[in-house]
């Protein structure tokens, strides 16, 4: 198996339809809530739709890339959240993410094992493939989070 299908398979996992190391993933957590969930701050942390956000504003900005694009998405913007007053804004925010991840592990499963070794961008950002992996590995960090914050919304629902 190449290296690109088996990182896009992981991709997958934590994003569409895996169990594997989280024995959930993000649509599952995601698909099941409502907009009053998804905007439910516990505590200080980040609610669920502004986690959702952060990690499709990365996903779009590296898609963008992926493209033949530019990279124009910056750390100080991601967690700027329109606001969410409805369940429409709730499904267009969720239905973004979610087409989204489908094509962020489309066009990983393209690639090949040079462009995965190829400078992403900027020497300062590594490669490709390290870029991917860091976004299976954040996923996984706010999908924890997603998972925790849900399981206490659901609680006290």
């Amino acid at each position: 198996m190449s290296k690109s299908k088996i990182i896009a398979t992981r991709l997958n996992e934590v994003l569409l339809n895996g169990h594997w190391i989280a024995n959930t993933n993000y649509k599952e957590q995601l698909v099941s809530i409502d907009w009053k969930q998804a905007t439910t701050r516990i505590y200080n942390l980040n609610t669920i739709a502004h986690l959702t956000f952060h990690i499709n504003y990365y996903l779009g900005g590296i898609l963008n890339v992926l493209n033949g694009g530019k990279l124009e998405i910056r750390d100080q913007y991601s967690f700027d959240l329109p606001e969410i007053g409805n369940e429409e804004d709730w499904n267009k925010l969720l239905n973004e993410f979610l087409s989204n991840a489908e094509f962020f592990v489309k066009k990983v499963e393209q690639l090949n094992d040079e462009q995965l070794d190829m400078v992403f961008v900027d020497e300062k950002y590594g490669t490709y493939l390290r870029n991917i992996e860091g976004v299976i590995e954040h996923s996984y960090y706010h999908l924890g989070q997603i998972s925790l914050i849900r399981k206490m919304i659901v609680e006290n629902g």
